[in-house]
């Protein structure tokens, strides 16, 4: 009875063995790419969602900037004239108490004022009310400040209104050629007012 059992093939027998064996490499590597996307859909997510988060947030500080520069926007005026008070002597007892407190008030919320005399021209902060030229200065030059500057951050609320300076070397030749040509004209214009009035009188003899 020995002799007729069966032997196993070791051919078979292997192969066998070896497709279970490939079907878990084969589903690892599924499994592997399934959480390799899973996982890139999760940091896609996040990413949204902080860019979200900013966006919401930049959006709130917009708003409470708007909010800050339509306040300080009806101030103005009320610090200009307390600031004018303050140059003629006139800030004193309790209207320089108020005045006092409100600059400061105004301050910590964030509003900052600014323009000074001998600041370099600048058009994104200035604004030139008066304009001249002088040998003194080698640039544009704010010579005098008419009415200050103010900010809240980067965000201009008002420009400071200036006077300005350049130097002498700019002053473009054409405006001294003009200033010629005019006077040239100025004087000739007597010689053409006798000439015409000599003709009326000539004109006035022969019809007599």
């Amino acid at each position: 009875m020995e002799e007729n059992a069966e032997v196993p093939d070791p051919v078979n027998s292997g192969a066998d063995t070896a497709a279970p064996e490939d079907d878990v490499e084969a589903a690892l590597a599924q499994a592997r790419a399934e959480a390799t996307e899973r996982l890139d859909d999760l940091k896609r997510l996040q990413a949204e969602y902080v860019n979200y988060r900013r966006r919401v947030e930049r959006d709130r500080e917009a708003v409470r900037e708007n909010a800050k520069v339509e306040v300080f926007s009806g101030l103005l005026p009320v610090l200009d004239d307390i600031g004018r008070a303050r140059e003629h002597g006139d800030l004193t007892g309790a209207f320089r108490a108020v005045g006092e407190a409100l600059e400061a008030a105004v301050a910590k919320a964030g509003l900052e004022q600014f323009g000074e005399v001998g600041e370099e021209f600048d058009p994104n902060v200035h604004e030139a009310f008066m304009h001249g030229y002088s040998d003194e200065v080698q640039v544009a030059m704010c010579t005098q400040i008419l009415q200050p500057g103010y900010r809240v951050g980067e965000r201009i609320v008002r420009p400071a209104r200036v006077a300005v300076a350049e130097p002498t070397a700019a002053l473009p030749e054409t405006e001294g050629e003009g200033a010629e040509t005019v006077s040239a004209l100025g004087a000739e214009q007597p010689a053409d007012d006798q000439t015409a009035a000599g003709g009326d009188e000539r004109d006035s003899e022969e019809q007599n």
